[in-house]
């Protein structure tokens, strides 16, 4: 039997920008956060640089605010970075609050009142200002977060929880377009729930899922993305997927993602001969921002044939790669390569999605009551091209902002009452999951060869043509048979690919992370690419 539930505040989504916002609410109110797999299964958990904040007193709000905005090619908006980087200092007070063991400076005299904390830096980065924990921060916030979570009675945890869609006024026929809450399948019983709340936030992560080759864990299906574009919500600038430039090349080596803090640390990139090649397309070399590392990269693998470039820090002591990346090197151990003796072979794969769902300060969207924070949202923060260690940052400022917004609508919201249940009587067991099979294979191999790191017209004319066909299967199929999480996301997937592919073929240019062979010059004004649904009513 399918089960009804009411809580104040659902958060779909399990990573750092949901646990952040289930821990400021208030104690009195009732929070679900939900978790699609198992709680760690998220892109937070796997995260190894850091958190950017203007932190050292040699540092300035300028500078960071100059340095993300020279990164996001010509594209952020400013308000938003400078909002971003203003509160930056009091998140990581709050993370230090809540227990996060970021890595200390040993070296830091204290009675020079230095900051405690080492503090590393990454590409596009003018100073040292990435707060980090040896090169696991990801894992070391999200334990933290957790634990902390689970001392809080009003916080209920679920796991193995796959949003289905959202639940609106306007679906259910009733005057308003406010979110009212959630379908989402118990992966345990089989059955779609219906989940009551007075707001609702998509903490989803993003969409890297649909290329063939991601850093991402499998749940970067662009679930919030694709839920609330079917709620009403516009999304902005999805045609700006960032690459990241160093993923361990190994057969058994699944999305393992090498850290940049290697190239802050003075990695270098060499090609397969030994010879180091960025400095022939950037003054920065390896601290360039990921959009230009990247496409080097790319370039140099197909000019040669290789299948990868080296990045080697073999030159620096053993123990301090060993104390500065003992993540990275106990993983390359295991499939044979001891990084204080040798390169790391890489290659560039689907990291973040820049563009998401359009919010404001708040993370608030199109629809009352929805909000999205995190890599699912489109906050203006990241532009053309994500500057390294952002993305953390911004789930914990947004997170915060919108609590701030939640708070404030307490009294005047009610709880909904009344929501119809799950209908599944229309639909049968599926025989036929081949289909989902292929057409997942499918998606993700021509959106890697068609709306990659190099894009043409012809690339984006082909992609748009197949995802179409498969849309069309896929809401065959959805109509038909009872919902798993393989056609969930495949059907989420498919929809964010689709917007993908029309935000690119809008932008008549190459900026930041979008460069095609047809227009290869940048345009002298910048603008967002900016899509609404047919059910937009703004």
């Amino acid at each position: 039997m399918s089960q009804h539930y009411q809580h104040d505040v659902l958060v779909i989504g399990s990573g750092a920008a949901g646990l952040t916002l289930a821990l400021t609410l208030p104690e009195h109110l009732r929070i679900a956060v939900l978790s699609k797999g198992d709680l760690a299964n998220g892109s937070t958990y796997w995260a190894q640089g850091g958190v950017a904040a203007v932190l050292d007193d040699a540092d300035t709000v300028e500078s960071h605010v100059a340095d993300t905005l020279n990164a996001g090619g010509g594209l952020c908006r400013e308000d938003a970075v400078r909002f971003t980087v203003e509160h930056s200092r009091e998140a990581i007070q709050w993370l230090i609050e809540q227990g996060v063991p970021f890595t200390r400076d040993e070296e830091q005299d204290r009675e020079d009142g230095g900051f405690e904390f080492h503090l590393t830096r990454e590409g596009g980065h003018s100073h040292r200002r990435i707060i980090h924990a040896a090169d696991a921060t990801g894992a070391a916030i999200f334990n933290t977060l957790l634990e902390q979570t689970r001392k809080r009675a009003n916080i209920e945890l679920q796991e193995q929880r796959v949003a289905v869609d959202l639940i609106t006024e306007r679906k259910l026929g009733l005057p308003g377009e406010r979110c009212v809450g959630a379908y989402v399948l118990n992966r345990n019983s089989g059955e779609v729930d219906t989940y009551h709340a007075r707001f609702v936030i998509l903490a989803t992560g993003g969409a890297a899922k649909v290329y063939l080759y991601t850093s991402n864990p499998d749940g970067a299906s662009g679930d919030g993305i694709a839920m609330a574009w079917r709620a009403g919500c516009r999304v902005g600038n999805l045609e700006f997927n960032q690459f990241h430039p160093t993923c361990l090349y190994h057969p058994q080596a699944k999305s393992f993602l090498v850290t940049e803090a290697l190239r802050g640390e003075g990695a270098h990139l060499k090609l397969p001969n030994g010879e180091r090649f960025m400095a022939r397309f950037d003054a920065r070399e390896e601290l360039a921002p990921r959009d230009i590392v990247a496409r080097a990269i790319d370039h140099e693998m197909k000019r040669l044939g290789v299948d990868c470039v080296y990045l080697d820090i073999s030159h620096k002591p053993a123990e301090f790669v060993k104390s500065h990346f003992p993540t990275v090197y106990e993983r390359c151990l295991r499939f044979g390569i001891d990084i204080t003796r040798q390169p790391i072979p890489v290659v560039p794969a689907a990291h973040y999605t820049c563009g998401g769902v359009v919010v404001d300060r708040h993370g608030h969207t199109d629809v009352p009551g929805l909000y999205a924070i995190g890599e699912t949202s489109f906050t203006g923060l990241h532009g053309a091209n994500r500057m390294a260690s952002n993305s953390l940052l911004e789930c914990f400022v947004y997170a915060r902002s919108a609590v701030e917004d939640i708070v404030a609508q307490l009294d005047h919201v009610p709880m909904p009452a009344g929501l119809p249940a799950w209908d599944a009587s229309q639909v049968t067991d599926s025989d036929e999951d081949v289909i989902i099979a292929h057409n997942w294979d499918e998606l993700r191999r021509f959106m890697w060869d068609y709306v990659g790191i190099v894009r043409t017209n012809k690339r984006l004319q082909r992609a748009q043509h197949r995802v179409r066909l498969l849309l069309d299967e896929i809401d065959e199929f959805y109509s038909n048979y009872k919902v798993s999480r393989d056609l969930i996301e495949l059907r989420n997937l498919a929809q964010v690919a689709e917007l993908m592919i029309e935000s690119a073929m809008l932008r008549r240019e190459s900026r930041g992370l979008h460069y095609t062979l047809d227009y290869p010059d940048m345009l002298p004004e910048a603008q967002d690419t900016i899509l609404a649904p047919p059910t937009y009513a703004g």
